[in-house]
C-alpha cells in the first residue's frame, strides 16, 4: 500500500483476499475488546484511539504487524516470545492462526491504562 487510505474499509479492501480475512478479524477483535475506541488511520495504518492512542495494526505480504506501544508488548512478553518483535512491535504470521484472545487482552490492558493517564 503507497497511498494513504481514506478509512479502514479502503486499507483492508487493498489487500489480497486471504489478507483481508485476518484484517478483518484483528479489527473485529480490537472493536469487540475496546468498544468505545474511535477506529481511524493513522501512520497510514488503521488505529484505535480513547484517552490516547491504543492500538494500530498493518497488512503485510507474510504477517499482520500488531503495534501496542512498548507498554502492550511489554506487559505480554512471555506470551509474545513467540513471535517475531521489533520495538513497540509484534508480527503475527498470516499462515498461522491469529491469537485473537491474547490480542483482546491486549487491547483491554491498552484501555485500562490510557484511563489512569
Amino acid at each position: 500500500m503507497n497511498s494513504t487510505p481514506l478509512n479502514v474499509d479502503g486499507y483492508i479492501g487493498s489487500f489480497p483476499e486471504e489478507v483481508q480475512k485476518l484484517l478483518q478479524l484483528i479489527r473485529a477483535t480490537i472493536k469487540e475488546a475496546a468498544p468505545d475506541a474511535l477506529e481511524v488511520i493513522s501512520y497510514k495504518m488503521p488505529a484505535y484511539k480513547q484517552n490516547g492512542m491504543l492500538v494500530y495494526f498493518a497488512g503485510y505480504k507474510n504477517h499482520i504487524g500488531f503495534y501496542a506501544a512498548p507498554t502492550g508488548h511489554s506487559q505480554f512478553s512471555a506470551e509474545l516470545a513467540k513471535y517475531k518483535q521489533g520495538k513497540g512491535s509484534v508480527q503475527f504470521p498470516i499462515n498461522e492462526p491469529l491469537p485473537v484472545e491474547l490480542i483482546a487482552r491486549i487491547v483491554k490492558f491498552r484501555v485500562e491504562e490510557n484511563k489512569k493517564k
